[in-house]
């Protein structure tokens, strides 16, 4: 295959997002012009669609997207057409069978033959110089690979397999080059990121990581994300507390709190723990904003265990919240079960919990009328730059709106903004 227009689609999370990066820089290095756009210009380009197979939703994106490029090479406008990732990892003689118009398959962790099917040839000495499609003063910084436990819902160790840590020395390579080309928050993520180290037998583990991290100069936040309820430890808590640049922001999905559901769900620990271990963070570190997201009509829920989690996201009065509708997923031990709640009741659910939050956030956000918050500045918005605070993550978190006029404020800067104005999932303030 000829050295020649590659568009790359990404769909999914931000794990997809690193991939394709990695993807993406060993391409730009050997003489391929790679994009991410979706208008057809020039010669016919190879397309790569990077594909998420975790849920029903993301699956049939993917899908969607595969069938319309596939018409698109139909009719002349793609060259060749490449799958990749989870969805192909996980249905990858279904999708031969039902696709002929796609030229190759890959599932995951396949950088080298995809390479090689393209015609170029994997290049160690760049994978840590990685490009980025994510705006310049962000990046993720994925530390592992893959997840051990087995929750029942969750096909992930199916598709990524077995945990595997990423070295220290590379995680801080990787860091200290995003950081030159200007990214002012880095973002660690991981299926498990609170069991970074447990694979590598020599002591590492999260917190030394994050202790060679803040030495990296350039960065003024690192978050985490995807810390399971077990990695909630004194010590994380309190490297947290003492170092100004991790961002006081907790991510811990807790999926559910029915002691009943959370044994079905193979979660291995009871309401008791959860409650222990946000009693732990609230202790060691109050001001900062706990982010989790709960699973509703998990087969079998009871309305009264519906009623239980609601009334437990009452009390605890998350600073952030996501609620999926449980998706049945083959393969999995959640799978076996009759799924018995009826996808109006599932929604119904849903929407009762987001009402909830959506009050919950709005007092919460009522309290930091008056005061001023470090922001990062995201971008501009019509009259308004858009920026976060160290309490918010970019896309799923809420934002600090600042009016343009006058205040000479570039994307990527940090600024002090005194709150005047709150509103559901968004405040409002000036420049001080």
């Amino acid at each position: 295959m000829s050295k020649k227009a590659i568009r790359l689609i990404t769909l999914g999370c931000s794990k997809n997002t690193v991939d394709s990066e990695y993807l993406m820089t060993q391409l730009a290095c050997q003489g391929f012009t790679v994009d991410a756009g979706d208008t057809f210009r020039g010669d016919p380009p190879t397309v790569i669609i990077n594909t998420c197979g975790f849920i029903n939703d993301a699956k049939q994106e993917s899908i969607d997207t595969i069938l319309e490029y596939a018409r698109a090479k139909k009719s002349g406008l793609v060259d060749h057409l490449i799958v990749t990732g989870c969805l192909s990892q996980r249905y990858l003689e279904e999708l031969k069978a039902e696709m002929p118009e796609v030229d190759a398959f890959f599932g995951v962790n396949r950088l080298k033959e995809v390479l090689g099917y393209i015609g170029a040839v994997y290049q160690p000495e760049v994978h840590q110089k990685r490009l980025t499609t994510t705006p310049s003063h962000y990046a993720y910084l994925k530390i592992a690979e893959g997840c051990d436990r087995r929750c029942s819902f969750c096909a992930i160790p199916m598709i990524r397999g077995k945990h595997t840590s990423v070295p220290v020395k590379d995680i801080v390579a990787e860091a200290i080059h995003l950081s030159g080309k200007g990214a002012g928050e880095l973002l660690l993520i991981s299926q498990d990121t609170g069991s970074y180290g447990k694979d590598l037998h020599d002591g590492t583990n999260l917190v030394t990581l994050l202790k060679s991290l803040v030495k990296v100069s350039g960065p003024e936040w690192i978050r985490l994300h995807y810390l399971y309820p077990s990695a909630i430890l004194k010590d994380l808590l309190l490297l947290m507390k003492d170092e100004e640049k991790i961002c006081k922001y907790v991510d811990v999905p807790v999926q559910h709190i029915s002691d009943r559901i959370l044994k079905s769900m193979h979660r291995g620990h009871s309401k008791k723990y959860i409650c222990e271990a946000i009693g732990k963070i609230r202790s060691i570190l109050p001001e900062a904003a706990i982010r989790t997201t709960v699973i509703t009509g998990y087969p079998g829920e009871t309305e009264k265990e519906f009623e239980e989690l609601a009334g437990f996201i009452r009390e605890v009065r998350f600073d952030r919240l996501g609620v999926f509708a449980y998706s049945h997923e083959d393969g999995t031990a959640a799978g076996k079960i009759r799924d018995n709640i009826p996808l109006k009741e599932k929604l119904r659910r849903l929407e009762f919990l987001m009402d909830l939050q959506q009050n919950i956030s709005l007092e919460l956000n009522m309290q930091k009328k008056g005061k001023i918050f470090k922001v990062l500045i995201d971008g501009q918005e019509g009259l308004f730059y858009t920026g976060r605070t160290e309490y918010d993550s970019p896309e799923v978190d809420n934002e600090v709106l600042i009016p343009a006029t006058g205040t000479g404020v570039l994307t990527g800067n940090f600024c002090n903004v005194k709150i005047t104005e709150a509103d559901f999932f968004d405040l409002t303030g000036v420049i001080v």
